[in-house]
């Protein structure tokens, strides 16, 4: 048999080679693409069933869920990123968030710079140098998705303006939840004034702490798709049972505003992302 006969004849098993692993990795993509779905249906499940829990089975029922809410959510933050930048990249990501965000925590407790003069109750355990250790893991969940909606509206995944982007985006996400974390019990603050009994220097302690982590960890491109869901899920969920069930009608409406612009900007002005 000649040489050119010889590769002929091997075509067609290297295609099938590259179909059948094109295939496998497709396969393996819509697995966890399928995972995220289910995950992000049970947090938000857990949502809808927290004022239940609150109201029949008190305080420690309700911490409770609010560390598997938590959970829930980091977990279906993890499996988008492990889909849209492997498994390597999402490790250097949350390890990354989670040890600058626990040091910029115990550094504020302990000193009150930079979001300003508070303290964690015992509601949160464990905690480590006065910090809850679910707290990182609540950076985690939510700095991802502020990207996500920074990547789409500017169009980049790193630069300065898709670092300003993104950690204006997460502040805004604060103007719901601090007022929430301080109804419920879960921290406490020494100087009232501001923004509904929160200072205004919390708002700036998180720009400047997302600004840090975004400009260190600097994120990949992202598939953006199910993060930007999990964004706009909070944004339409948290101000309605601030609303509904827990009487916060001011952070309610502020924080509607604040993330309903970002989440305006994101689906309506689309530029493509640079590469």
């Amino acid at each position: 048999m000649n040489p050119v006969n010889t590769k002929i004849l091997r075509r067609p098993k290297r295609f099938k080679d590259y179909k059948r692993f094109k295939d496998y990795i497709g396969n393996k993509i819509k697995t966890k693409r399928k995972l995220s779905i289910i995950l992000i249906v049970l947090w938000i499940t857990l949502l809808v069933f927290m004022p239940f829990v609150d109201r029949n089975y008190g305080e420690k029922s309700s911490v409770m869920c609010i560390a598997l809410g938590v959970i829930l959510q980091v977990l279906a933050v993890l499996s988008i990123l492990i889909s849209s930048v492997g498994i390597r990249k999402t490790s250097f990501i949350a390890i990354g968030i989670i040890l600058t965000t626990f040091a910029i925590e115990v550094i504020g407790v302990a000193t009150g710079f930079p979001f300003g003069r508070y303290n964690y109750t015992d509601k949160l355990q464990p905690q480590l140098l006065n910090v809850p250790l679910l707290i990182p893991l609540a950076w985690l969940m939510m700095l991802p998705s502020s990207w996500a909606i920074a990547q789409r509206i500017t169009g980049q995944y790193k630069g300065m303006k898709f670092v300003l982007v993104s950690s204006l985006a997460i502040t805004a996400w604060d103007l719901v939840l601090d007022p929430q974390m301080v109804k419920w019990g879960i921290w406490s603050w020494q100087n009232s004034n501001g923004y509904f009994g929160i200072p205004f220097t919390n708002f700036f302690g998180w720009f400047l702490s997302a600004v840090i982590i975004t400009y260190l960890v600097r994120p990949q491109k992202l598939d953006d798709k199910y993060l930007l869901i999990i964004y706009t899920l909070v944004w339409i969920m948290e101000p309605l049972g601030l609303t509904i069930f827990w009487n916060l009608l001011g952070p309610s409406i502020f924080g509607s505003i604040g993330m309903g612009i970002f989440v305006f900007l994101a689906y309506f002005a689309k530029p493509r992302v640079k590469t």
